[in-house]
């Protein structure tokens, strides 16, 4: 990848980052008011998961550097372990703290909704 290529994936990641943290506290503020304290915990809590996740795939596929190979194999396990751990989290926020479950999932949702917003702001600036 030409170093061009590196610095425009790179602004892409941080305004994906931006999108997600929008769309988390916008999310958030939403379900607070229509549904109650509950609803928006339970989005809150969604949201950094997605983002918690988002990140640890990008952590993942730096790893796939051929350069940085030592570090492969707890990424490995991290990656095949990160849906257990989200599940066991999601759980105990939902059984122990009495946060909604469809709050949670979409809040989990944030993370792709802000890929398709930065899928549409490519669209609309791809010559500049």
């Amino acid at each position: 990848m030409s170093d061009v290529e590196a610095i425009r994936v790179e602004r892409a990641l941080t305004r994906i980052r931006r999108w997600m943290a929008v769309l988390a506290v916008a999310g958030t503020g939403a379900a607070l008011w229509v549904e109650g304290p509950a609803w928006g915990a339970g989005f809150l809590a969604g949201a950094l998961g997605a983002m918690a996740n988002f990140r640890w795939l990008e952590q993942l596929a730096a790893g796939l550097d051929p350069r940085r190979a030592a570090r492969r194999l707890r990424w490995a396990v991290l990656f095949g372990l990160r849906y257990v751990l989200l599940g066991a989290a999601a759980y105990v926020i939902v059984k122990l703290f009495g946060f909604s479950g469809l709050a949670i999932l979409a809040g989990l949702l944030v993370a792709a909704a802000a890929v398709l917003a930065e899928l549409v702001y490519e669209l609309f600036h791809a010559g500049t």
